[in-house]
Protein backbone atom coordinates (compact mmCIF):
# COMPACT_ATOMS: atom_id res chain seq x y z
CA UNK A 1 0.00 0.00 0.00
CA UNK A 2 1.71 3.49 -0.83
CA UNK A 3 1.91 6.24 1.31
CA UNK A 4 -1.00 8.63 2.18
CA UNK A 5 -3.54 6.74 0.45
CA UNK A 6 -6.43 6.85 1.88
CA UNK A 7 -9.32 4.08 1.83
CA UNK A 8 -12.89 4.70 1.94
CA UNK A 9 -13.78 1.18 3.52
CA UNK A 10 -17.65 1.79 4.74
CA UNK A 11 -20.41 4.76 4.87
CA UNK A 12 -23.33 5.26 6.55
CA UNK A 13 -26.39 5.10 4.67
CA UNK A 14 -28.24 7.94 7.00
CA UNK A 15 -25.73 10.28 6.93
CA UNK A 16 -22.54 11.25 5.30
CA UNK A 17 -20.15 9.40 8.02
CA UNK A 18 -17.66 6.89 6.59
CA UNK A 19 -14.93 4.70 7.88
CA UNK A 20 -11.40 4.82 6.55
CA UNK A 21 -7.93 4.68 6.74
CA UNK A 22 -5.08 6.89 6.10
CA UNK A 23 -1.78 5.29 5.20
CA UNK A 24 1.52 7.49 6.85
CA UNK A 25 5.15 6.06 6.86
CA UNK A 26 4.92 5.34 10.90
CA UNK A 27 1.52 2.55 10.01
CA UNK A 28 -2.15 3.02 9.30
CA UNK A 29 -4.56 5.50 10.81
CA UNK A 30 -8.61 4.11 11.37
CA UNK A 31 -10.74 7.17 10.62
CA UNK A 32 -13.03 8.72 12.08
CA UNK A 33 -10.07 9.20 14.52
CA UNK A 34 -8.90 11.62 17.78
CA UNK A 35 -5.90 13.06 18.03
CA UNK A 36 -4.68 13.90 21.51
CA UNK A 37 -2.53 16.79 21.63
CA UNK A 38 1.08 17.18 22.75
CA UNK A 39 1.94 20.70 21.74
CA UNK A 40 5.20 20.99 23.03
CA UNK A 41 6.32 17.08 22.49
CA UNK A 42 4.22 16.17 25.56
CA UNK A 43 0.41 15.11 26.13
CA UNK A 44 0.44 16.68 29.63
CA UNK A 45 -0.04 14.74 32.35
CA UNK A 46 0.02 11.14 30.61
CA UNK A 47 3.42 8.75 28.90
CA UNK A 48 3.61 7.62 25.71
CA UNK A 49 3.35 3.72 26.93
CA UNK A 50 -0.36 5.08 28.64
CA UNK A 51 -1.38 6.51 25.14
CA UNK A 52 0.05 3.25 22.92
CA UNK A 53 -2.33 1.36 25.91
CA UNK A 54 -5.51 3.47 25.00
CA UNK A 55 -5.06 3.11 21.62
CA UNK A 56 -3.45 6.22 20.44
CA UNK A 57 -3.01 5.91 16.74
CA UNK A 58 -1.51 9.72 15.98
CA UNK A 59 -0.38 12.66 18.22
CA UNK A 60 -0.58 16.13 17.48
CA UNK A 61 2.44 18.17 17.62
CA UNK A 62 2.90 22.27 17.44
CA UNK A 63 5.76 23.73 15.18
CA UNK A 64 5.81 26.79 16.38
CA UNK A 65 6.16 25.78 20.45
CA UNK A 66 8.75 23.68 19.30
CA UNK A 67 10.85 25.74 16.73
CA UNK A 68 11.03 28.02 20.06
CA UNK A 69 12.09 25.07 22.23
CA UNK A 70 13.75 23.05 22.00
CA UNK A 71 14.19 23.97 18.62
CA UNK A 72 13.79 22.22 15.27
CA UNK A 73 17.34 21.71 14.69
CA UNK A 74 17.60 20.17 18.34
CA UNK A 75 14.73 17.49 16.98
CA UNK A 76 16.49 16.71 14.04
CA UNK A 77 19.41 15.92 15.68
CA UNK A 78 17.50 13.44 17.85
CA UNK A 79 16.29 11.49 15.17
CA UNK A 80 13.43 13.65 14.89
CA UNK A 81 9.97 13.56 16.96
CA UNK A 82 9.17 9.97 17.16
CA UNK A 83 12.88 9.41 18.73
CA UNK A 84 12.32 12.49 21.05
CA UNK A 85 9.40 11.59 22.36
CA UNK A 86 9.70 7.92 22.01
CA UNK A 87 6.41 7.65 20.30
CA UNK A 88 6.54 4.80 17.41
CA UNK A 89 3.39 5.92 16.17
CA UNK A 90 2.20 8.69 13.90
CA UNK A 91 2.22 12.37 14.41
CA UNK A 92 1.21 15.15 12.52
CA UNK A 93 2.34 19.22 13.31
CA UNK A 94 0.33 22.13 13.38
CA UNK A 95 2.22 24.62 11.23
CA UNK A 96 1.26 27.25 14.04
CA UNK A 97 -0.73 29.35 12.21
CA UNK A 98 -3.61 29.17 14.97
CA UNK A 99 -0.85 30.00 17.92
CA UNK A 100 0.08 33.02 15.91
CA UNK A 101 -2.75 34.12 15.62
CA UNK A 102 -4.09 33.59 18.87
CA UNK A 103 -1.33 35.97 20.00
CA UNK A 104 -2.57 39.20 18.06
CA UNK A 105 -0.22 41.54 19.37
CA UNK A 106 3.21 40.01 18.97
CA UNK A 107 2.67 39.25 14.85
CA UNK A 108 2.82 40.95 11.63
CA UNK A 109 1.77 39.30 8.72
CA UNK A 110 1.95 40.36 4.95
CA UNK A 111 2.32 38.54 1.70
CA UNK A 112 5.94 37.32 2.35
CA UNK A 113 4.83 35.64 5.24
CA UNK A 114 4.47 36.51 9.72
CA UNK A 115 6.94 38.28 11.81
CA UNK A 116 5.87 37.21 15.00
CA UNK A 117 7.53 37.67 19.09
CA UNK A 118 8.86 34.95 20.72
CA UNK A 119 6.70 33.77 24.05
CA UNK A 120 9.73 32.89 25.40
CA UNK A 121 12.70 35.22 24.87
CA UNK A 122 10.74 38.10 22.95
CA UNK A 123 12.91 37.47 20.12
CA UNK A 124 11.51 38.45 17.01
CA UNK A 125 11.10 35.15 13.83
CA UNK A 126 10.24 35.18 10.45
CA UNK A 127 8.64 32.65 8.64
CA UNK A 128 7.53 32.41 5.24
CA UNK A 129 6.07 29.15 3.75
CA UNK A 130 8.83 27.84 2.81
CA UNK A 131 11.21 28.44 6.39
CA UNK A 132 7.94 26.74 8.17
CA UNK A 133 7.89 23.49 5.64
CA UNK A 134 11.87 23.52 6.68
CA UNK A 135 10.89 23.52 9.85
CA UNK A 136 8.06 21.27 9.61
CA UNK A 137 10.32 18.62 7.63
CA UNK A 138 13.16 18.56 10.53
CA UNK A 139 10.74 18.05 13.18
CA UNK A 140 9.78 14.93 10.66
CA UNK A 141 6.29 14.16 11.43
CA UNK A 142 4.05 11.91 9.31
CA UNK A 143 1.53 14.80 8.16
CA UNK A 144 2.70 18.90 8.00
CA UNK A 145 0.05 21.24 7.52
CA UNK A 146 0.39 24.07 5.71
CA UNK A 147 1.04 28.03 7.32
CA UNK A 148 -2.02 29.51 6.71
CA UNK A 149 -3.62 32.78 8.11
CA UNK A 150 -6.37 32.61 10.44
CA UNK A 151 -8.83 35.73 11.42
CA UNK A 152 -11.62 36.72 13.54
CA UNK A 153 -14.79 35.05 12.43
CA UNK A 154 -16.67 38.57 13.30
CA UNK A 155 -14.28 40.60 11.08
CA UNK A 156 -15.18 42.50 8.00
CA UNK A 157 -15.78 39.68 4.88
CA UNK A 158 -13.38 41.85 3.13
CA UNK A 159 -10.77 40.77 5.79
CA UNK A 160 -11.41 37.44 5.69
CA UNK A 161 -11.76 37.31 2.03
CA UNK A 162 -8.25 38.41 2.13
CA UNK A 163 -6.65 36.11 4.64
CA UNK A 164 -8.54 33.30 2.80
CA UNK A 165 -6.80 34.00 -0.77
CA UNK A 166 -3.28 34.79 1.00
CA UNK A 167 -3.62 31.26 2.56
CA UNK A 168 -4.41 29.36 -0.58
CA UNK A 169 -1.10 31.47 -2.19
CA UNK A 170 0.96 30.26 0.44
CA UNK A 171 -0.66 26.36 0.20
CA UNK A 172 1.09 26.81 -3.37
CA UNK A 173 4.06 27.46 -2.26
CA UNK A 174 4.26 25.23 0.75
CA UNK A 175 3.40 23.04 -1.70
CA UNK A 176 6.26 23.85 -3.88
CA UNK A 177 9.02 24.16 -1.35
CA UNK A 178 8.12 20.83 0.51
CA UNK A 179 10.40 18.21 -0.58
CA UNK A 180 9.99 15.34 2.52
CA UNK A 181 8.78 12.10 1.08
CA UNK A 182 8.07 10.58 3.82
CA UNK A 183 5.81 13.32 5.13
CA UNK A 184 2.02 14.23 3.75
CA UNK A 185 1.21 17.97 3.62
CA UNK A 186 -2.46 18.92 4.37
CA UNK A 187 -3.78 22.24 3.13
CA UNK A 188 -5.79 23.92 5.72
CA UNK A 189 -9.80 25.31 4.12
CA UNK A 190 -10.04 29.16 5.53
CA UNK A 191 -13.21 31.51 4.91
CA UNK A 192 -14.90 32.03 8.33
CA UNK A 193 -18.49 31.12 8.25
CA UNK A 194 -18.71 32.57 4.62
CA UNK A 195 -20.28 29.76 2.67
CA UNK A 196 -18.98 31.38 -0.15
CA UNK A 197 -15.34 32.14 0.50
CA UNK A 198 -15.19 28.23 2.34
CA UNK A 199 -16.11 26.80 -1.50
CA UNK A 200 -13.49 29.03 -2.72
CA UNK A 201 -10.91 28.08 -0.55
CA UNK A 202 -11.99 24.66 -0.98
CA UNK A 203 -11.54 25.14 -4.66
CA UNK A 204 -8.22 26.73 -4.73
CA UNK A 205 -6.62 23.74 -2.74
CA UNK A 206 -7.90 21.16 -5.02
CA UNK A 207 -6.79 22.99 -7.53
CA UNK A 208 -3.21 22.47 -6.14
CA UNK A 209 -3.66 19.16 -4.72
CA UNK A 210 -3.04 17.83 -1.30
CA UNK A 211 -2.90 14.29 0.13
CA UNK A 212 -5.42 15.47 2.89
CA UNK A 213 -7.54 18.67 3.88
CA UNK A 214 -7.59 20.67 6.86
CA UNK A 215 -10.58 22.61 7.99
CA UNK A 216 -9.01 25.60 10.16
CA UNK A 217 -10.98 28.63 11.60
CA UNK A 218 -13.57 26.68 13.09
CA UNK A 219 -14.51 26.32 17.24
CA UNK A 220 -12.89 29.86 17.65
CA UNK A 221 -15.63 31.41 19.37
CA UNK A 222 -18.82 31.10 16.55
CA UNK A 223 -22.01 29.69 17.36
CA UNK A 224 -22.33 25.91 17.41
CA UNK A 225 -25.28 25.38 15.75
CA UNK A 226 -23.85 27.98 12.64
CA UNK A 227 -20.32 26.16 12.66
CA UNK A 228 -22.11 22.81 11.31
CA UNK A 229 -23.95 24.96 9.16
CA UNK A 230 -20.97 26.01 7.75
CA UNK A 231 -19.30 22.82 8.00
CA UNK A 232 -21.45 20.81 5.81
CA UNK A 233 -20.82 22.28 2.19
CA UNK A 234 -17.36 22.38 3.11
CA UNK A 235 -16.99 18.85 3.90
CA UNK A 236 -19.05 17.78 0.65
CA UNK A 237 -16.73 20.23 -1.53
CA UNK A 238 -13.97 18.37 -0.28
CA UNK A 239 -12.50 14.94 -2.21
CA UNK A 240 -13.61 11.58 -1.18
CA UNK A 241 -10.48 10.11 -1.84
CA UNK A 242 -8.74 12.34 0.66
CA UNK A 243 -8.95 12.71 4.21
CA UNK A 244 -10.80 15.56 6.10
CA UNK A 245 -9.54 17.19 9.26
CA UNK A 246 -11.80 19.49 11.38
CA UNK A 247 -8.95 21.49 13.23
CA UNK A 248 -8.97 22.31 17.02
CA UNK A 249 -12.63 20.33 17.69
CA UNK A 250 -13.22 17.92 20.79
CA UNK A 251 -16.37 18.50 22.54
CA UNK A 252 -17.49 14.98 22.23
CA UNK A 253 -20.90 15.77 20.94
CA UNK A 254 -20.05 18.20 17.90
CA UNK A 255 -17.21 15.50 17.62
CA UNK A 256 -19.58 12.98 16.19
CA UNK A 257 -21.91 15.74 14.38
CA UNK A 258 -19.29 16.77 12.45
CA UNK A 259 -18.65 12.57 11.92
CA UNK A 260 -22.10 12.81 10.56
CA UNK A 261 -21.08 15.25 7.89
CA UNK A 262 -17.98 13.32 6.66
CA UNK A 263 -15.16 14.62 8.51
CA UNK A 264 -12.53 12.15 9.09
CA UNK A 265 -9.84 13.20 11.56
CA UNK A 266 -10.16 15.69 14.78
CA UNK A 267 -7.53 16.80 17.59
CA UNK A 268 -8.32 19.25 20.46
CA UNK A 269 -6.76 20.32 24.22
CA UNK A 270 -10.28 19.94 25.54
CA UNK A 271 -9.35 16.21 26.95
CA UNK A 272 -6.16 16.97 28.45
CA UNK A 273 -7.67 20.58 29.87
CA UNK A 274 -10.65 19.67 31.45
CA UNK A 275 -9.41 16.90 33.22
CA UNK A 276 -6.72 19.25 34.88
CA UNK A 277 -9.96 21.61 35.85
CA UNK A 278 -10.98 18.36 37.62
CA UNK A 279 -14.11 18.30 34.72
CA UNK A 280 -15.05 14.82 33.33
CA UNK A 281 -16.33 14.15 30.09
CA UNK A 282 -18.84 11.27 30.96
CA UNK A 283 -21.90 9.04 29.25
CA UNK A 284 -24.68 11.15 31.06
CA UNK A 285 -22.37 14.57 29.77
CA UNK A 286 -19.66 16.29 31.63
CA UNK A 287 -18.82 15.96 35.45
CA UNK A 288 -17.42 18.39 37.88
CA UNK A 289 -15.56 16.43 40.48
CA UNK A 290 -14.81 19.27 42.64
CA UNK A 291 -18.63 19.91 43.70
CA UNK A 292 -19.73 18.48 46.99
CA UNK A 293 -22.31 15.82 45.55
CA UNK A 294 -19.33 13.24 44.98
CA UNK A 295 -17.87 13.74 48.47
CA UNK A 296 -19.27 10.16 49.50
CA UNK A 297 -19.84 8.89 46.59
CA UNK A 298 -17.88 5.78 46.23
CA UNK A 299 -19.00 4.66 42.47
CA UNK A 300 -16.84 4.81 39.57
CA UNK A 301 -16.14 8.22 37.60
CA UNK A 302 -18.72 6.87 34.76
CA UNK A 303 -19.95 3.25 35.33
CA UNK A 304 -20.23 2.64 31.34
CA UNK A 305 -16.81 3.32 30.71
CA UNK A 306 -13.58 0.67 31.12
CA UNK A 307 -10.48 2.80 31.48
CA UNK A 308 -8.03 2.03 34.11
CA UNK A 309 -9.51 5.42 35.83
CA UNK A 310 -12.72 3.63 35.95
CA UNK A 311 -11.87 0.48 37.14
CA UNK A 312 -9.83 1.28 40.18
CA UNK A 313 -10.98 4.96 41.74
CA UNK A 314 -13.83 5.74 42.95
CA UNK A 315 -15.44 9.78 42.31
CA UNK A 316 -14.91 10.71 46.21
CA UNK A 317 -11.10 10.05 45.93
CA UNK A 318 -11.01 11.93 42.79
CA UNK A 319 -12.83 14.90 44.35
CA UNK A 320 -10.54 14.45 47.38
CA UNK A 321 -7.15 14.02 44.91
CA UNK A 322 -8.40 17.64 43.38
CA UNK A 323 -9.11 19.68 46.71
CA UNK A 324 -5.72 18.24 47.94
CA UNK A 325 -4.27 19.63 44.13
CA UNK A 326 -2.82 16.74 44.06
CA UNK A 327 -1.34 15.88 40.49
CA UNK A 328 -2.46 12.62 40.26
CA UNK A 329 -5.89 13.69 39.92
CA UNK A 330 -4.99 15.54 36.94
CA UNK A 331 -3.39 12.61 35.75
CA UNK A 332 -6.14 10.18 35.99
CA UNK A 333 -8.50 12.31 35.18
CA UNK A 334 -6.40 12.81 31.91
CA UNK A 335 -6.34 9.26 31.20
CA UNK A 336 -10.17 8.91 31.55
CA UNK A 337 -11.00 11.80 29.28
CA UNK A 338 -8.42 10.38 25.98
CA UNK A 339 -9.73 6.81 26.64
CA UNK A 340 -13.40 8.55 26.79
CA UNK A 341 -12.38 10.46 23.37
CA UNK A 342 -10.98 7.31 21.66
CA UNK A 343 -13.32 4.78 22.78
CA UNK A 344 -16.26 6.99 21.23
CA UNK A 345 -14.61 7.68 17.82
CA UNK A 346 -13.89 3.79 17.88
CA UNK A 347 -17.32 3.07 18.50
CA UNK A 348 -18.43 5.40 15.83
CA UNK A 349 -15.94 2.87 13.26
CA UNK A 350 -17.69 0.10 14.46
CA UNK A 351 -21.00 2.18 14.13
CA UNK A 352 -20.20 3.23 10.80
CA UNK A 353 -19.22 -0.26 9.05
CA UNK A 354 -22.82 -1.54 10.71
CA UNK A 355 -24.58 1.46 8.92
CA UNK A 356 -25.85 2.50 11.84
CA UNK A 357 -24.11 5.60 12.32
CA UNK A 358 -27.16 7.88 12.32
CA UNK A 359 -28.87 5.66 15.26
CA UNK A 360 -25.57 6.01 17.46
CA UNK A 361 -25.54 9.77 16.79
CA UNK A 362 -29.34 10.30 17.90
CA UNK A 363 -28.98 7.94 20.89
CA UNK A 364 -25.58 10.09 22.24
CA UNK A 365 -27.69 13.14 21.54
CA UNK A 366 -30.29 12.17 23.65
CA UNK A 367 -28.16 10.75 26.35
CA UNK A 368 -26.50 14.39 26.72
CA UNK A 369 -27.36 17.85 28.79
CA UNK A 370 -28.42 20.49 25.99
CA UNK A 371 -25.40 22.66 27.68
CA UNK A 372 -22.97 19.82 26.48
CA UNK A 373 -23.47 20.71 23.15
Amino acid sequence: MSLFEFDVLATDGATAARRGRFHTAHGPVDTPVFMPVGTRGTVKGITTPQLEELGTQILLANAYHLFLRPGADVIAEAGGLHAFMNWDRAVLTDSGGFQIFSLADTFKVDDEGVRFRSIVDGTWHHWSPESNMAVQEQLGADIAMQLDELVDWEGPKERVASAMRRSAAWAKRCRAAHTREDQALFGIVQGALHDDLRLESVERLVEIGFPGYGIGGYSVGEPHDRMLESLAPVASALPTDRPRYLMGVGNPTTLLQAIGLGVDMFDCVLPTRTARMATAFSSAGRMNLRNAQYARDFGPLDPECTCSTCASYSRAYLRHLFRMKEMLGAMLLTVHNLHFLLDLTARARDAIEADSFGEFLNAWLASQAADDY
